[in-house]
This record gives C-alpha cells, sequence and structure tokens, in this order.
C-alpha cells in the first residue's frame, strides 16, 4: 500500500465524484494529495477523511476557467512541498452550457473548449518547469472522456475539449518525453457518483448497463485504480497513451445489446 511513497500529486477537481475517488486511493498508497476546487467546505471536508484514515492531504482553492488560479496552484505547492511529481488534471467545465451545433453560439461553444482543453493546456504548461526538476521526472495523467470516442447527439463543445485533450497528451509526451516528462490520458465511460446519481435517468441508466459487457456501472474508485498505476513507478514505460476505462462500453458493434434481447449471434 505505499505504491506512491513520498510523491507529491495535485488532483484537479477532486472536492466531488471522480476526482475524491482518485485522490482517496492516491492517498492510501502513502502520496500527498492536493485537493483543489472552488469550494473550500467540501475540499476541507474531503482533507479531513483522507488524514482520518492516515493519509497525507491539504487543499489548495482553484478555478479552471482563472490563469492566475492555475499559477498560483503550482507555485503554492511547489513552494510548501518542495517538489511535484503527478499532476493529476481532473477538473472540467460540465455546468456550461452546451447542446447542438445549432444550439450554441460560437462564444459558448468557445467557452467549453477554452476551459476544459485550454485549462488543461494551461496546467501542464504552468506545471512542466517544476516537473522537469524531479530527478526521476515529472508525471501527468489527463482524464478525457468517452465523448471524444464517437458522435454523438449533443454536448458537441465538450466532446470536441476532451478530443482535444486525447491529442494534448500524445503531443506533450512526444515533446517532453526525452526530459523525462510522462504524460497518458484515461477516458472514463458512464461512472456513477453520489453527486450525479439522482440527476441520471434510470432509462439513461439501463441504455448504458445494456451496452456495458459487465453487470454494472464503473465508480470512481475504477478511474482512480488505473491513475495510481499511471502515477506509480510500475508504469515507467507507459508514455503517451490514451486509455479507456469504461466496461467494454465503446469495444463492440452497436447491435450487442439489441442482439443480446434476441438472443443472436448473428443478423
Amino acid at each position: 500500500m505505499e505504491r506512491l511513497k513520498d510523491k507529491v500529486i495535485i488532483v484537479t477537481g477532486s472536492t466531488s465524484g471522480i476526482g475524491i475517488g482518485i485522490a482517496k486511493l492516491c492517498a492510501k498508497e502513502a502520496a500527498t494529495v492536493v485537493i483543489t476546487g472552488r469550494n473550500v467546505e467540501r475540499g476541507q471536508k474531503v482533507v479531513d477523511e483522507i488524514t482520518a484514515e492516515g493519509g497525507k492531504a491539504w487543499f489548495h482553492a482553484f478555478d479552471l476557467t482563472n490563469t492566475d488560479s492555475m499559477h498560483s496552484l503550482i507555485t503554492d505547492v511547489a513552494e510548501k512541498f518542495g517538489r511535484i511529481d503527478v499532476l493529476i488534471n481532473n477538473a472540467a467545465g460540465m455546468g456550461m452550457k452546451d447542446g447542438r451545433v445549432d444550439e450554441l453560439s460560437l462564444e459558448e461553444f468557445n467557452a467549453v473548449v477554452a476551459t476544459d482543453l485550454g485549462g488543461t493546456f494551461n496546467m501542464i504548461k504552468e506545471a512542466l518547469p517544476i516537473l522537469m526538476k524531479n530527478e526521476k521526472g515529472g508525471n501527468i495523467i489527463n482524464i478525457g472522456s468517452m465523448a471524444s470516442v464517437a458522435g454523438d447527439l449533443g454536448t458537441i463543445a465538450y466532446a470536441c475539449a476532451k478530443a482535444g485533450v486525447d491529442k494534448l497528451t500524445e503531443y506533450v509526451a512526444c515533446m517532453y518525453g526525452p526530459s523525462g516528462i510522462r504524460c497518458n490520458c484515461v477516458r472514463p465511460g458512464l461512472i456513477v457518483t453520489p453527486q450525479n446519481e439522482a440527476r441520471i435517468p434510470d432509462a439513461l441508466k439501463d441504455i448504458f448497463l445494456s451496452n456495458i459487457l459487465g453487470k454494472r456501472y464503473g465508480n470512481p474508485e475504477d478511474i482512480g485504480h488505473l491513475c495510481v498505476y499511471l502515477a506509480s513507478d510500475e508504469a515507467e514505460y507507459m508514455n503517451g497513451q490514451v486509455l479507456t476505462c469504461d466496461g467494454g462500453l465503446n469495444s463492440h458493434t452497436p447491435t450487442v445489446a439489441q442482439f443480446r434481447q434476441m438472443a443472436s449471434r448473428t443478423w
């Protein structure tokens, strides 16, 4: 349980959902975890829960839409702990207006892309000088989305932003891998969290579950376990990879669920 011992890990957007799952599992593996978000009370609650279980955590206020906030996060963490080993870019602007092409103005589209892709870009830009000082190199893990895997009926700005995160991951790994930087991306499938469960309609859950190859939805810990591996020295040879963690949701043809209902193996 000490796979991340002595590592200082920033998890952006870790006051709810997937971010909490990632942060808690990193702390269980002996990392010092920096909890970030806009809500101080929720952030301190996560810190208290981690420390109550013997982990090490610290909260820093963070706003993905504010470049000064990003700069302050990186500089303050580096000053307090003397290093940053892993940056996990989990925060996203899901509350922003999104939809179809005909429903969005260019300004609304750009706002989502600027936050979800531009914010990830700027966090990497701020952290690179600190990460590159580490003797064993630095580590960046971007949290993408299955929205970038294929077309859908809405949320086009978010999908385009997350597709950009996929490509940003590969470019950062290519540009800075020789300098000791690893950069990988995790694309979650449907992750049911305490914060979103009540907002997901049962009909939507049924559609997803019929296409997931197992018998359950994803949870934050599923993403957290993969992030722990990528953050650890065990993943030293993993770089520039975009990994989908969705229970097999996007691994098959779109007719599998219907064929199951027909008890048919072929058309």
